[in-house]
């Protein structure tokens, strides 16, 4: 089972409808960590988590702290656990965001949000293609210049470059557009609303969740 956080930010059906299409995935929509508490309790195996999101990095992180799913993301990064945010969620993974002032993130990847130059138009919205940097089992069967759909105005700085899986061009600025460190992965885009390209980064990351819990289950 993959858990989706619901931050009261965002309509996650897209997410839902995005891993029943592309994997046939079963997820469940957490709201709080009592919810979390009940569903572990009931018995349920987490694989995975997904951390989605649109709006503001600040208000994001009040959710997750006021809800008491701040403390899930860490139990599940710490424990190992596959995890991946996506969009804003992906912003939340870093250390520090200049979104409507200085707020601190989980910091789980080391580096910082901030917003695109003037020189760019704002947001960075629409199809742009991939650069693959490296090759890793979330982009498997991606192929360099597969198109996927961006909407933001900040973007990520990453402290090490071993983070970055890979990246987007937009207007001479390079956008990390997939990050990761061990389990805990990245996407800047949203693979629910980025077609075939999209799904098939979605059937990856339960993948990535089957075997990781069948490594477990060996352990």
């Amino acid at each position: 089972m993959i858990v989706l956080l619901d931050m009261g930010i965002g309509n996650l059906s897209s997410v839902q409808s995005g891993f029943a299409r592309s994997a046939g995935a079963e997820t469940v929509i957490v709201q709080s960590g009592e919810a979390w508490d009940e569903l572990i309790a009931s018995g349920a195996q987490v694989s995975g988590l997904v951390l989605p999101g649109v709006g503001a990095f600040g208000d994001a992180m009040f959710q997750l702290r006021s809800s008491g799913l701040l403390r899930v993301v860490r139990q599940m990064a710490r424990e190992g656990k596959p995890l991946l945010g996506i969009c804003l969620g992906m912003q939340l993974l870093l250390s520090v965001s200049e979104e409507h002032g200085s707020h601190v993130g989980l910091g789980i990847i080391p580096g910082s949000v901030t917003r695109f130059p003037n020189s760019v138009k704002v947001p960075h919205m629409g199809w742009n293609d991939l650069v693959k940097v490296v090759d890793h089992p979330l982009l498997n069967g991606i192929t360099q210049g597969d198109f996927v759909y961006f909407v933001h105005s900040y973007k990520a700085n990453l402290q090490n470059e071993a983070d970055l899986l890979a990246a987007a061009d937009y207007n001479g600025i390079v956008v990390p557009a997939v990050i990761g460190r061990g389990l805990v992965l990245g996407t800047q885009f949203h693979p629910e609303k980025s077609g075939h390209v999209g799904e098939a980064i979605l059937r990856n990351f339960v993948e990535i969740c089957r075997q990781t819990a069948k490594a477990g289950a060996h352990a």
